[in-house]
């Protein structure tokens, strides 16, 4: 289902866990890490698809995590010309995403990127709350930034925690530079 704008319905996850870090996971084959994202089908909420894309992406059920928090509104990207098939109709120019955040409830060995015929990932990692700002395709930086910022202060209750974790991920940059 793309909308009369070119956009394709889409759920993003932030997963966090009990340290405020999040999963993320990388591309099967490729050197590409991102959070968990996926279409929403026409007959489901968004809630819905949230619950599809865990299970398949990483082998989560409802019962491994909590919903936190998601985005008020939709953040949409736009796809790089070279990847905009122009062939398909309706063309897909982007993807517009709600965004959840969950904390997971389960030990990490829950975790399965593998548990499908066909996978998307074939790693997955705990890092740093900011961390994937600097880390992601540069087409998806703002829809994460728009999202990491928009949920930070339900996850981070402690603003002195939420501080933190961002000056660390500021260092790291440096570090890395």
């Amino acid at each position: 289902m793309i909308d009369s704008d070119g956009f394709r319905p889409n759920v993003g996850i932030i997963l966090a866990n009990h340290r405020g870090e999040v999963l993320w996971a990388r591309r099967i084959g490729q050197d590409s890490w991102q959070f968990p994202q996926g279409g929403i089908k026409d007959d489901e909420s968004p809630e819905d698809a949230l619950y599809r894309e865990l299970a398949e992406e990483i082998g989560l059920s409802a019962s491994d995590v909590e919903i936190i928090s998601c985005t008020r509104g939709w953040l949409r990207y736009r796809l790089p010309r070279r990847m905009v098939r122009h062939n398909s109709h309706p063309v897909c120019v982007g993807q517009k995403q709600k965004w959840f955040l969950l904390r997971m409830l389960s030990p990490d060995a829950h975790v399965r990127v593998d548990g499908t015929d066909s996978p998307e990932f074939d790693g997955w990692q705990w890092v740093s709350y900011w961390y994937p700002l600097g880390q992601v395709v540069s087409f998806k930086r703002e829809v994460y930034r728009r999202a990491l910022r928009e949920l930070a202060p339900r996850l981070f209750h402690n603003m002195e925690q939420w501080l933190r974790s961002r000056e660390q991920n500021r260092r790291r940059k440096e570090y890395h530079q």
